[in-house]
């Protein structure tokens, strides 16, 4: 059964930092695109990042980038989200999903969805 499991999320200052994980079961993660999504109460769902499954390429959401890392490790079957210089407007129920090797734009594109994690930045 394949699923994606994220875990990391908790509450943080604005300023602090936070690394999400999404752990792969019942298959190999390797050459699947992973991407960050989060969801904001309100709001729509919104791609943060992106690893493709074929070179390792890596995109961002104008939003993130410079503050948010995204990257792999395949060995574990795991791809992991380093956040630091969170803002109160990062605050969501973040998710990660996969399609098969290259990433692209559109949210619907990805499935496998995991049950997603909050994260909460506030003083």
């Amino acid at each position: 059964q394949v699923q994606l499991v994220e875990s990391g999320g908790g509450l943080v200052q604005p300023g602090g930092s936070l690394r999400l994980s999404c752990a792969a079961s019942g298959f190999t993660l390797d050459y699947y695109a992973i991407g960050w999504f989060r969801q904001a109460p309100g709001k729509e769902r919104e791609g943060v990042s992106c690893i493709s499954g074929s070179d390792g390429s890596t995109y961002y959401a104008e939003s993130v980038k410079g503050r948010f890392t995204i990257s792999r490790a395949n060995a574990k079957n795991t791809v992991y989200l380093q956040m630091n210089s969170l803002k109160p407007e990062d605050t969501a129920v973040y998710y990660c999903a996969l399609k098969w090797r290259l990433c692209t734009a559109l949210t619907a594109d990805f499935g496998s969805w995991g049950q997603g994690t909050q994260v909460t930045v506030s003083s």
